[in-house]
């Protein structure tokens, strides 16, 4: 497959996105589809996001993407009850006949993004047809994979991207015929952001889809951690199987781009005043006495000339920019493209965190992952620690990058809109 998406010779397998059953809230049964529903799981700010999702409606779905107990074992096994307990009771309640989904997502300023949601067959990266471009972390590929076993569902479809030429195809035919019929659910949630889903069961219909997606590839653009955690589990269990499958939405960004934003780091324990004392002579500081917006404009225009990285905590914000190139070649490893070896997510991990702050990047007593920029602020002022803002990477950088089958450092990008959490979910033992 060449770098537009388009077809090429079927010596390659492309996409294989199979119809499923799906699992869906019974909205006579809950409060409302808005209140039930969860950004994905590692988007939901601890414990704060759970706690206030958890009062939104006893049945929201971040009670078996996030379940509370003392334990790993005892909150998997609080997942499996509770979502036996919602099957038992009708909350849920699985779809008459297999389908794919045509899933929308519009904010009313003009993002509009439509895809198709559906079991896509799990490959191996040497096969080039689902392309990771970050690396994951092992601990939490584990715990995703404890819940899965323990629930045997697919709670959350990953997003993934594939790019069309950019004229209506097979699938954007189906896709946007279906969207003006009466759709299946609709519901706004709390961002502002409303969302549809429709039931694709035609027979022509759904071969349209398979027969078009089977000339692409996709670049994972969120859930590189549950794409792992599935090809964990499709390798517990002999094949053909239920597993050899997981729960994805695909999306034509060549017809409905997505937005790119960065992940920012949250170091525990490390002040500003500490973080700061150690980049002393190997990249430049400013003091900024501006808000949040204006900084972040700063950093975007620093960005255009080399690394810059906001770092805030303390009141207010740190430029940080201009790495000494002597610091670089000793830290950033020579044997990657310079595409990888530029990223300001490669500096930040293989020289900030790991040679100048001495902060192991997985290990969540030490660093946290946050979305949301205020939030990481927030955060940092409250418990005393250091954020570390990012400016997002292109979208071609991150695609090219995969292509070549060289990973970003883990963390380095946030492709959305992210599909909304509790709209459909898929069951394995169906």
């Amino acid at each position: 497959m060449n770098t537009a998406g388009h077809s090429e010779a079927t010596e390659r397998r492309g996409l294989e996105l199979t119809p499923f059953r799906g699992l869906r809230y019974d909205p006579d049964l809950v409060g409302s589809l808005a209140a039930v529903t969860s950004p994905p799981y590692d988007v939901v700010v601890r414990p704060d996001g759970v706690h206030h999702l958890q009062d939104s409606d006893p049945h929201n779905i971040v009670r078996l993407i996030l379940p509370q107990a003392t334990t790993p074992s005892a909150r998997n096994e609080q997942a499996a009850d509770t979502l036996h307990r919602w099957l038992a009771e009708g909350v849920l309640t699985t779809d008459p006949e297999p389908g794919l989904y045509v899933y929308e997502q519009h904010d009313g300023n003009g993002m509009l993004q439509r895809g198709v949601i559906g079991a896509l067959r799990l490959s191996d990266p040497s096969e080039g047809v689902v392309l990771p471009h970050e690396d994951v972390m092992p601990h939490v590929v584990a715990d995703r994979a404890a819940l899965m076993r323990a629930t045997s569902a697919n709670f959350e479809p990953l997003l993934l991207t594939y790019r069309g030429n950019g004229t209506p195809s097979d699938t954007t035919t189906v896709v946007e015929r279906v969207a003006k019929d009466p759709a299946l659910l609709s519901t706004t949630t709390e961002d502002g952001y409303s969302h549809r889903l429709w039931s694709v069961t035609d027979p022509a219909d759904l071969a349209r889809i398979q027969q078009d997606l089977a000339h692409h590839q996709a670049l994972i653009a969120d859930g590189h951690h549950r794409w792992a955690t599935y090809r964990r589990l499709r390798a517990e269990h002999p094949s053909p199987s239920p597993w050899d499958y997981g729960l994805v939405l695909l999306v034509d960004t060549a017809r409905y781009p997505l937005r790119v934003r960065a992940i920012h780091r949250l170091l525990h324990g490390v002040p500003v005043a500490t973080a700061l004392a150690a980049l002393e002579g190997l990249f430049r500081v400013r003091h900024l006495e501006v808000p949040l917006p204006e900084a972040l404009e700063a950093l975007a225009d620093a960005a255009c000339e080399g690394n810059a990285f906001l770092l805030a905590g303390d009141g207010a914000f740190h430029l940080v920019d201009h790495p000494d190139p002597d610091l670089l070649a000793r830290t950033i490893p020579a044997d990657r493209p310079a595409a990888w070896r530029t990223l300001d997510a490669t500096v930040l991990h293989a020289t900030l965190l790991d040679h100048v702050w001495h902060i192991p990047e997985d290990d969540p007593a030490r660093i946290a992952y946050i979305h949301d920029t205020a939030a990481t602020v927030h955060k940092a002022e409250r418990d005393g620690g250091t954020a570390v803002l990012m400016h997002p990477v292109r979208e071609e950088v991150v695609r090219d990058l995969a292509r070549q089958g060289v990973t970003m450092p883990r963390k380095s990008t946030s492709f959305g809109p992210k599909p909304a959490s509790g709209l459909v979910l898929r069951a394995l033992d169906d």
